[in-house]
């Protein structure tokens, strides 16, 4: 049963909500050393929003791994990056930036009991967790119910991942017209299209508000800046839900 004064609001997490800088590069430059026993010469770039396992196979095969042997060396990279990340707490916290606007938005999502905040992101679910809790924003969404790289690799599965989950626990069929992404990247984007949800892009990563738009967003704002626009972003997505 669609319940219809319900809406699934989907958060990206990197560069959307908050900025590790070069902290995810330094643990994949440390995993890739350990696991194939030498340096990286080529990291993945920055910004793209692609899964961290797809990441992490373009960073083996970029560095010069077989093909062959990637099947065997990427499930022992995607097991060791959240301990490696893991013991970078103090990094994220020391070194990590929230984006402008991104509590401030997160609260006003949350304290709308009609909404049901969570992410679709590429992170592994044990380094999304790792991210929210340093800057306490775990407390703002409900991971139970998140889409994460350890779903599935392709992030457009992630989003009737989340759905699902969502009902499960709230008894509500969400559908396109009632969840919404909101991201910074082009793969949020393609998220959206692909995963059947609206997106909100926040001009607010790599990608130009124009990018944004051109790349099929609904909505594109410049940050999260002024939680009106926002949640009037989210309400004229969700217009007919009611």
């Amino acid at each position: 049963m669609v319940d219809v004064s319900r809406v699934l609001v989907l958060w990206d997490i990197d560069r959307t909500l908050l900025y590790v800088g070069d902290i995810d590069r330094q643990v994949y430059r440390e995993t890739f050393a350990e696991v194939v026993g030498r340096a990286a010469d080529r990291l993945p770039t920055r910004g793209t929003g692609v899964t961290m396992p797809l990441a992490i196979r373009g960073l083996l095969l970029n560095n010069g791994v077989p093909e062959a042997d990637v099947p065997d060396l990427l499930p022992r990279m995607v097991e060791l990056l959240p301990r490696r990340l893991a013991e970078r707490t103090h990094d994220l916290v020391e070194q990590g930036v929230l984006m402008s606007g991104a509590v401030e938005a997160l609260r006003a999502v949350r304290g709308n009991e009609c909404w049901v905040p969570t992410v679709v992101t590429g992170n592994l679910k044990q380094n999304a967790m790792l991210k929210l809790s340093a800057f306490g924003l775990d407390q703002y969404v409900d991971t139970e119910i998140g889409g994460y790289a350890s779903d599935d690799d392709q992030r457009p599965a992630l989003v009737a991942i989340a759905q699902r989950r969502a009902r499960a626990k709230h008894g509500t069929t969400f559908t396109r017209s009632n969840t919404v992404i909101i991201g910074d990247s082009l793969e949020d984007v393609r998220t959206g299209l692909l995963g059947g949800a609206p997106v909100i892009a926040v001009a607010s990563g790599k990608t130009t508000a124009a990018q944004l738009k051109d790349a099929g967003a609904d909505l594109v704002l410049d940050s999260l800046e002024g939680v009106q626009r926002v949640t009037a972003a989210i309400s004229s997505l969700t217009s007919s839900v009611r």
